[in-house]
């Protein structure tokens, strides 16, 4: 199937937040769009949040590297390369600040007939040297 010009896809998004020693889950179904440029896959869809929807893209690279970026009046870029501590920033409207993130597990999963995946990320994020949360995402999705 072709999708260089895009095609719309449902996707479930589960993500696990553990900070301070408390869980919080939240969980998405979502319509979005897979687009190939290249070699390289874009998931887009809007998350949806209590002041309106923020645009995120997740770009999937033929090398296994995820780049998550979230628009809006905060955008956040973050990098996760399997086993690797990944510097990234996050645009406040006070100013950037800068986080790294280190991927725990990653995985990448990509059907053509028909078009589906799913993605699993669990990282650490850390300011400065500290860590302060571990995150999971799983995201499914097919056309």
């Amino acid at each position: 199937m072709d999708i260089t010009n895009g095609l719309p896809i449902s996707i479930k998004l589960a993500t696990k937040v553990r900070q301070h020693g408390e869980t919080q889950d939240f969980i998405f179904d979502l319509q979005g769009q897979i687009v190939k440029m290249g070699d390289t896959l874009y998931i887009r869809y809007k998350e949806v949040q209590e002041d309106g929807e923020v645009p995120v893209t997740i770009k999937l690279l033929p090398d296994g590297t995820v780049h998550l970026t979230r628009a809006g009046d905060m955008r956040m870029r973050l990098k996760f390369v399997y086993q690797e501590k990944m510097e990234t920033s996050y645009k406040t409207p006070y100013g950037m600040m800068f986080f790294s993130t280190f991927t725990k597990n990653l995985h990448v999963s990509l059907k053509e007939r028909p078009t589906a995946g799913s993605l699993y990320i669990d990282y650490d994020l850390y300011m400065m040297d500290e860590r302060i949360g571990e995150y999971q995402i799983s995201l499914d999705f097919t056309a």
